[in-house]
Parts: C-alpha cells; sequence; structure tokens
C-alpha cells in the first residue's frame, strides 16, 4: 500500500499540478517527506518554515490584522498561510501547517491543537488536524473558554509533530480524489483548463 505522500506525487503527477508547503510546527516535515518520493521533483515547488510568528507575514504574507486578531494558531492564519506559499512558490496548490506541539501551551491553546490550511486555484479552506487523521491519533479536550470539548492531536511532542505531518498530506489528497479536473478547452483559448468543480 502507498504512503499518502507516495500516492499524493502520483496524483498531482497525473494532474499535472504542484505543491508547495508553508509549515510552523512541523519546521519542513511534509516537505521532507514529500521529497523522499521519487519524481516528487515534478511536483514539489518547495516550501517556507515560518516558525517565528512574524515569518508567516514576512515570508506568507499573512496579514498582520490576522496575526493581531487571530493569532498564529488559527483557521484564518492557516488559510493565509496556504494561499501565500502557494503565491511564494507558483504552485498549483499550498499546504499550510500551525499549532501547537507541546510540551507547553501557547496563547491559550493546549498542547495539540493544530489546524491544517490548503490553498488552490479557486479557493482555500482549513481544518482541525485532529478531523484528518485517525481517531487514534486524536483526543478530545476540556478547554475553559470553552462550552464544548476540543478535539486535538494526541501524543507527545515527536507524535503530535507527525499526525500534523499526516494530516497536512490527508487533507490535500482528500481534496483532490474530490476535486474533478475538467476537459481542456479547444485550443487558441486563453485556459489551457477550466476551473476545478
Amino acid at each position: 500500500m502507498p504512503s499518502k505522500a507516495e500516492e499524493l506525487v502520483d496524483l498531482l503527477r497525473t494532474r499535472k499540478e504542484t505543491v508547495s508547503v508553508c509549515e510552523s510546527l512541523t519546521a519542513g516535515a511534509v516537505c521532507a517527506e514529500i521529497a523522499t518520493i521519487p519524481g516528487a521533483s515534478s511536483v514539489l515547488r518547495g516550501g517556507l518554515v515560518t516558525y517565528a510568528t512574524e515569518l508567516k507575514h514576512e515570508l506568507a504574507g499573512v496579514p498582520e490584522h490576522v496575526l493581531s486578531a487571530h493569532g498564529p494558531v488559527s483557521a484564518v492564519t492557516a488559510r493565509d498561510m496556504a494561499r501565500g506559499v502557494r503565491k511564494v512558490c507558483g504552485s498549483s496548490w499550498g499546504i499550510s501547517l500551525t499549532g501547537v506541539a507541546g510540551p507547553d501551551m501557547q496563547d491559550g491553546h493546549p498542547v495539540g491543537e493544530v489546524f491544517v490550511g490548503i490553498a488552490g486555484p479557486h479557493w482555500t479552506a482549513a481544518w482541525q488536524a485532529a478531523e484528518l487523521v485517525d481517531a487514534s491519533r486524536a483526543r478530545f479536550i476540556v478547554v475553559n473558554n470553552r462550552d464544548t470539548p476540543l478535539r486535538v492531536l494526541a501524543g507527545h511532542r515527536a507524535q503530535i509533530r507527525r499526525s500534523a505531518v499526516e494530516a497536512g498530506l490527508q487533507a490535500l489528497l482528500r481534496v483532490l480524489k474530490e476535486q474533478k479536473l475538467k476537459e481542456q478547452k479547444p485550443a487558441g483559448t486563453n485556459r489551457s483548463t477550466q476551473p476545478l468543480e
């Protein structure tokens, strides 16, 4: 059975599309995982490691008002990171990861709270990483400022980072499998492909 990285490289090659990754807590591990696959050079454009909050703005172009209002660990920030790396690297798709690997909470965010962002040609989205991994790799916790339990990645720092890598790959795989590339337009038109459904 192929790994998620193998499956992603194969799917992107088939679609003649590319990917880039903006990473915070995983510090380049998603890019490294993709790069281990033979043929990755045809789909992997590059990546940004924006571990420091200010680099999310300076390198990935996350607006300062987003970081001020939502902080570095949020769905909004993850979407903007994915959008930014896609633009900077000139790729078809952008993946981003931001969150708390531990061992301590960060700015009120519990250990294991991680967001994955995906940016494509026509839209961006973000998910909690814990929604994208096998149930055994996540857990529910009670957080003081919430009235419902929060699902987070489980385990110690290395396990959370590994699960975040899997969640990032899974997010784009899911999107690509759910999207269909429309037929190419006839020769002489301005665009070679129509928008994704």
